[in-house]
């Protein structure tokens, strides 16, 4: 599969998902003009990753800030992190959040709530 390799903008995250090493990457800020446009892609690709997925797939979210239609967004893309994982395959969360920003530690603790895949909340100190 080839990779989603996006560079982030002011707008939109720096996306890489890269399917031979299992490892996805979401980061910067998520503000897009049109979410769901952005997003299709990601979720698209998951679908066909989902076919034959790494036996262990690790995912970095580390988002500074994102709106409520990225907020949807993010949640379909767990969705389909969600049904790998309940194919029997490991998959991990790894949701970044700066040390005082107490609303991006809630957003990853309810999307923890919602989804059934581990999540491991970090906290960037620097």
């Amino acid at each position: 599969m080839e990779p989603i390799i996006i560079e982030g903008t002011p707008k939109t995250p720096t996306v890489k998902f890269d399917a031979a090493a299992g490892i996805f990457e979401i980061k910067g800020r998520s503000i897009p003009e049109n979410s769901v446009e952005f997003y299709k892609p990601l979720v698209d690709w998951l679908e066909s990753y989902k076919e034959t997925p790494l036996a262990k797939t690790t995912v970095n979210i580390r988002l500074e800030y994102f709106n409520t239609s990225s907020s949807k967004c993010i949640l379909d893309v767990f969705k389909k992190l969600e049904a790998i994982h309940k194919a029997k395959n490991e998959v991990e969360v790894n949701w970044y959040y700066e040390e005082d920003d107490e609303d991006m530690l809630e957003a990853g603790e309810d999307y923890e709530s919602i989804i059934r895949v581990p999540f491991k909340m970090i906290e960037i100190t620097d």
